[in-house]
């Protein structure tokens, strides 16, 4: 009997707990009962923040879904005892039966990020769908199915207001759609990477993270589940031991083909086209001094391949001429001292024929990269060519100097020569006005100069200035200052002399001066026999005086709003400050371009005032050649032929008072 006691009454406790884990079963709500009410559409809640959630479950799409033939609804609302239920059931946690992703999402960028301040993240509902109707990730319309993850991690991250609340940016997701794996994707490709093949599905972490698989030591292994030859390529090239090292500065897959910009390399906007390899890729770390200072790499790498053949070649537009991956390989690069390097000194045969066929070690031999500037490099041709340098750069100038002070002192003898010649003169410019221009030629060219240096400082001009910023900035508000004061004093001149108030009466445009500047065109094409005559000032006179009075107030305006621009920002708003400085930049390149058009062919490069207009100078004008440009000017040709006689004509190097104008 004990014997069988010890057999019956195990049995017996197991049956009992079968027996009532059955009654409690058959006393739990049926599905059908849960539908009676939740297939209601208009049945709904409201959650804690006063939203209106609605408590409608599909029974259809609910039998669909990858839970809809393993549970009934108390599997996953365990709380629910009875039907109808008197109080509101708790949220449903995932975790209940999927640990371990739960687990793994308490650990992710989003849990994290959420737990910290509150931030909207992503949670299963986001990613997966509704509970009632989630579908295997198998099935073309589930949101984690492979073709659809863009899509859904773009619904928060496409966003710009929220990535922008969020400290993100919603132009990863745009950048994303337009790379090459975006648009495989987009064209049916299964095996096209998407943000869960790069980032984790779950466990999301920060690039920071030394576990995330984005980051910077752990990228080569990312990309290689894709592209696994080039990833062991790679890892033996020396980019890639310097990373096995733990070298940061090192370049990994995303430092040079991009992140989520990845496009092909026949792309031109791609960073790895024959276009930007080398300039731009290469040249964010082989350029600097960076490398020579920790690492002893050389540096200066692209600038003395951009002034080789190569470089220019390139930068001329061509596709085929050899940039840094055609000698230095592209993922395989190496070291010159390994003997499996491209441009080892035994290999450099084949890697110069792939191009330049027939060569020889006595062509390859000698340094590529040759160091004109530097003084570093020890090699022939480097040496060589500096040398030819030293030589031809004093040689240059000293010869060029000699041939421009020979002409210069020519050009002078003669000039003076033939303003002699001239004969009686009637003045132009009056002493008081020869001032005024000369202070407005000194400030203007000294402002352009000083100027376009801040804007260009690489150029020429910049380089002959040779001023730091804060003298350069000194010297362009002085002729600034200096500008605005002629401006300013030639208004109180044109106001309050009677030579000034004539001066304006006479710039004054007139309906006459349209009609001039067309007979002009139509006489000058041969269109015209007899050309127009023009008063005191031609249209041409007219059009430029105004210019430059429409020009020097707004240059002054909008330079003392740069000045000021901190006062200027508080009272009216920032974008002034921008709109003023965009303004200042764009009128200064005008009238910069009118004086050097307009202005310069008047006084110099117009034949009939050649070798130049002498006004500026000494005020005068030959009288023969003022009849010919100004024949309707009677006041002024009228006080010449009343003052000139025959012993007491007007010369160029007389020195008269200045006559009214």
């Amino acid at each position: 009997m004990k014997r069988l006691g010890k057999i019956y009454v195990p049995a017996l406790a197991v049956f009992l707990l079968l027996w009532s884990c059955v009654a409690e079963a058959q006393k739990k709500p049926k599905d059908e009962e849960c539908l009676a009410c939740h297939a209601d559409p208009t049945l709904t809640t409201t959650d804690a923040n006063g939203k209106t959630v609605s408590l409608t479950v599909n029974a259809e799409k609910m039998k669909q879904s990858i839970h809809g033939g393993m549970f009934s609804c108390v599997d996953c609302h365990k709380d629910v005892k009875s039907s109808p239920h008197e109080s509101t059931p708790a949220k449903v946690r995932c975790a209940q039966c999927h640990a371990d992703a739960e687990k793994a999402y308490q650990h992710s960028y989003h849990a994290t990020a959420k737990k910290m301040d509150g931030t909207a993240a992503a949670n299963c509902v986001d990613c997966h769908g509704d509970a009632h109707t989630i579908l295997p990730a198998s099935d073309a319309k589930s949101p984690g199915n492979h073709s659809n993850i863009p899509a859904t991690c773009g619904a928060c991250h496409g966003q710009k207001p929220l990535m922008d609340s969020n400290g993100g940016s919603s132009q990863i997701f745009v950048a994303y759609q337009d790379s090459v794996h975006g648009h495989a994707v987009k064209n049916g490709s299964q095996a096209a990477a998407v943000c869960t093949d790069c980032h984790g599905s779950h466990e999301i972490l920060a690039a920071n993270d030394a576990r995330s698989p984005i980051n910077k030591f752990n990228v080569p292994t990312t990309c290689g589940k894709c592209h696994a030859q080039v990833a062991s390529v790679y890892a033996q090239s020396i980019h890639g031991q310097s990373i096995a090292r733990g070298n940061g500065l090192a370049p990994v897959c995303t430092d040079c083909h991009g992140i989520h910009t990845i496009k092909a390399p026949s792309d031109p906007n791609s960073s790895v086209s024959e276009q930007n390899l080398s300039r731009t890729t290469c040249a964010r770390c082989h350029q600097g001094v960076r490398l020579t200072q920790e690492f002893g790499v050389p540096g200066g790498r692209v600038s003395s391949y951009m002034d080789s053949y190569h470089g220019l070649a390139s930068q001329g537009g061509s596709v085929v001429v050899a940039n840094c991956a055609s000698c230095h390989g592209v993922h395989n690069i190496l070291p010159s001292s390994d003997p499996r390097s491209t441009t080892n000194p035994a290999n450099l045969d084949a890697t110069c024929g792939q191009c330049h066929q027939g060569v020889t070690q006595n062509f390859t031999r000698y340094k590529v990269h040759v160091d004109v500037d530097g003084g570093l490099s020890k090699d022939k041709g480097s040496v060589v060519v500096r040398w030819v340098r030293w030589i031809y750069l004093p040689l240059i100038a000293l010869v060029i100097g000699a041939m421009f002070l020979h002409n210069a002192i020519l050009w002078r003898a003669k000039a003076i020569a033939r303003r002699r010649a001239m004969g009686p003169c009637v003045v132009r410019m009056t002493t008081n006005q020869r001032w005024q221009h000369l202070i407005l030629l000194t400030s203007f060219f000294v402002l352009v100069a000083t100027g376009f240096a801040l804007k260009y400082p690489d150029s020429w001009f910049a380089t002959i200035l040779g001023l730091g910023e804060r003298w350069r900035g000194v010297i362009h508000r002085v002729a600034g200052v200096m500008l605005i004061g002629d401006g300013v004093y030639h208004l109180l001149y044109v106001a309050f002399t009677r030579e000034g108030r004539r001066l304006i009466l006479d710039l004054l445009p007139k309906p006459k001066d349209a009609f001039d500047a067309w007979g002009t065109m139509l006489h000058s094409l041969g269109l015209r026999k007899e050309r127009p005559q023009y008063g005191r000032f031609n249209y041409a006179e007219k059009a430029e005086y105004w210019a430059l009075v429409w020009g020097t107030a707004l240059m002054a305006l909008t330079g003392i709003m740069m000045w000021a621009k901190i006062s200027v920002g508080n009272l009216l708003a920032r974008w002034w400050v921008d709109a003023a400085t965009a303004v200042h930049f764009y009128e200064a390149i005008l009238a910069t371009l009118a004086i050097l058009v307009w202005h310069f062919y008047q006084v110099f490069f117009d034949p009939d005032v050649y070798p130049m207009n002498w006004a500026w100078r000494d005020g005068k004008m030959s009288v023969e050649h003022y009849k010919q440009e100004h024949g309707l000017d009677a006041e002024t040709l009228a006080e010449v032929s009343t003052n000139t006689t025959d012993e007491g004509a007007t010369k160029p190097e007389e020195e008269n008072p200045p006559k009214e104008q």
